[in-house]
């Protein structure tokens, strides 16, 4: 098994990379893209549709008795009990203004657990990634959560969920700068819990991530030695989690204020 995980990890690497280059000729051409709305602050692009389609043709070929739940595309109803899990384009609302903070995610589950996840960021060339058991790197660097006991310490990632009530992220935001925190968004999810994993973030929280912008990173972080909320391995691929994650000296608070302001 171990030897499958390290073969499914390079796989996800070395797809990530490809189709952020892929990705990349798109971003540098956005006068030519055609961008659609699909909701309050949800963006869609060609090359968010053309993107996923390179990373289904490359899993088929190599996986082609896996499932794939993917953020664009119809799922794939696979018979090896493996899901792989893919967001073409994290952050499309940074990608079509020209802002370089999106990433490509692409993770795998097996029976409903992640076990490889990776999160390339094209723009920077930084690849995070890691397998169950395994780790996380960035770039083939071991990385850690934030040791930081106080949220006076660091940054904490905030998302916003179309699927939750709009004014609770602005009162967990009340909460968090009240016990002398900062908060931080930068419209990719997946790409600031790949931050909470190398430490850069003390912690992630948003009300409800769908699975394809969560699961890898969250495998990240805990492997990376953070806690995190964990997923139902029976509803996450379908219905998506609330996330709540941080290194470990911040958890219990990032959870105590959450649970005073997540309805969902």
């Amino acid at each position: 098994m171990p030897h499958d995980l390290d073969r499914r990890e390079q796989f996800a690497i070395d797809l990530a990379r490809r189709a952020g280059e892929l990705g990349l000729k798109y971003f540098r051409d956005l006068d030519s893209l055609t961008i659609e709305s699909k909701g309050h602050q949800d963006l869609v692009s060609q090359a968010d549709r053309e993107v996923e389609l390179f990373i289904r043709a490359a899993i088929a070929a190599d996986y082609p008795q896996d499932g794939i739940v993917g953020e664009e595309h119809a799922s794939v109803a696979g018979s090896t009990g493996h899901v792989w899990v893919i967001d073409p384009i994290d952050g499309t609302a940074n990608f079509v203004r020209g802002i370089p903070a999106w990433c490509v995610v692409i993770a795998c589950a097996r029976d409903g657990e992640t076990i490889v996840g990776v999160i390339h960021e094209p723009s920077t060339g930084e690849t995070f990634h890691g397998r169950l058991g395994g780790g996380a790197f960035v770039n083939g660097r071991p990385v850690k959560t934030s040791a930081a006991a106080s949220l006076e310490e660091g940054s904490v990632g905030t998302g916003f969920s179309n699927r939750a009530e709009a004014e609770n992220i602005a009162v967990l935001i009340k909460k968090i700068l009240a016990e002398g925190g900062v908060f931080f968004r930068n419209a990719s999810g997946a790409l600031m819990l790949a931050y909470v994993a190398s430490g850069r973030l003390l912690g992630y929280v948003e009300e409800h991530m769908n699975p394809w912008d969560c699961v890898a990173g969250m495998l990240l972080i805990e492997e990376a030695g953070g806690t995190i909320l964990k997923a139902d391995p029976k509803t996450v691929l379908q219905s998506g989690t609330q996330v709540i994650t941080g290194g470990r000296g911040v958890f219990s608070k990032l959870q105590e204020l959450c649970s005073g302001v997540f309805t969902s």
